[in-house]
């Protein structure tokens, strides 16, 4: 804890000096006569209010201090935070084309790939993750972070919809998706850099073909893990006008072998989610590189305990001199 403004503790000096004089003046005048014998006074009872004397003073002593504490403001520590990490440096590229709304992959496939990056982002904890989506076009939806609750924020907001309405180009621009990952792994000085690629098509748009991308990914050291989401059944379930047809399962393996084989990277074939977590153990047995971490850690204010002591301690004060401890005139 600290306090932001710290100057007015100095305030405690003349309530130091205020108890001082009420313990000087209470030895001076104290009634006093003079006795022949003190065997009279030997059986004296003490009674609750001549025990409770001094109580009112403790209290108001005990308010002006938590006013003063109230008056600097005391918080939480508000700092960076800076560490070594050991991580890997991880962009998740997942496709929000409409067809990953087809339901072979329950719910359906963008959920289903949702769920299990979820899970995986919440297994590295050490890793800075980011994520970017393509449909027929890509753009970046989390840079890499370590704040992972941000990451899973932006996972969760993940629609088709967007491809659906037309707010992107509908399509499968898988070298747009690498690509796009690339941009923010280059600069990367991990020596582990992945871009896990989930996707249920075939390149068919996006200035940049997908094998063309992934030898870029290899000039900066970036491995590709690519994963062909859907049925092994020539078609799959797809919701349409508020019915459910069959569209046909297109997932262009060949492509995407080819681009795991030239990243010296893995290509997976996902049926159903299970499936999904085996991309999990292989990325575990990647070289680990040390990361600096620099996190910056909220303060919060703290006066509002110190002033709700004020007032009780106040109100103790002034129910004692007003009932038990009452002077009359």
């Amino acid at each position: 804890m600290f306090f932001a403004n710290i100057s007015y503790l100095l305030l405690f000096i003349p309530l130091i000096a205020y108890v001082v004089w009420y313990l000087l003046k209470g030895k001076r005048m104290d009634s006093a006569m003079k006795v022949s014998s003190l065997l009279p006074f030997a059986k004296r009872v003490r009674t609750l209010r001549t025990s409770l004397v001094h109580l009112p003073f403790a209290l108001r002593i005990v308010t002006l201090s938590m006013v003063i504490i109230v008056l600097a403001r005391p918080q939480t520590s508000d700092s960076w935070e800076e560490s070594d990490i050991e991580g890997i440096d991880i962009m998740l590229a997942t496709d929000v084309s409409t067809s990953m709304l087809a339901m072979d992959l329950s719910p359906n496939r963008i959920e289903a790939a949702k769920e299990v990056a979820a899970n995986f982002v919440n297994s590295r904890k050490n890793d800075n993750i980011g994520l970017t989506i393509f449909a027929g076009e890509s753009f970046t939806q989390c840079p890499l972070t370590i704040d992972h609750a941000a990451v899973l924020n932006m996972l969760n907001a993940v629609q088709c919809e967007i491809a659906l309405k037309g707010i992107i180009e509908d399509g499968t621009a898988i070298g747009m998706g690498i690509a796009n990952g690339v941009s923010r792994l280059k600069d990367s000085k991990a020596v582990s850099k992945v871009i896990i690629l989930l996707t249920d098509g075939s390149n068919n748009s996006g200035e940049i073909s997908p094998e063309a991308a992934a030898e870029i990914a290899k000039e900066y050291g970036v491995r590709v893990y690519a994963i062909g989401v859907g049925t092994n059944n020539p078609t799959a379930p797809y919701p349409y006008g508020g019915e459910v047809i069959n569209v046909p399962v297109e997932i262009d393996e060949t492509t995407l072998r080819n681009i795991a084989e030239i990243t010296n990277g893995k290509y997976y074939r996902a049926t159903s989610k299970e499936e999904l977590a085996g991309i999990y153990a292989d990325i575990d047995k990647l070289e680990r590189t040390k990361l600096h971490a620099r996190q910056f850690s909220a303060y919060e204010e703290l006066y509002y305990i110190f002033a709700l002591i004020a007032m009780v301690s106040l109100l103790l004060e002034i129910l004692l001199r007003n009932t038990i401890l009452r002077k009359l005139p």
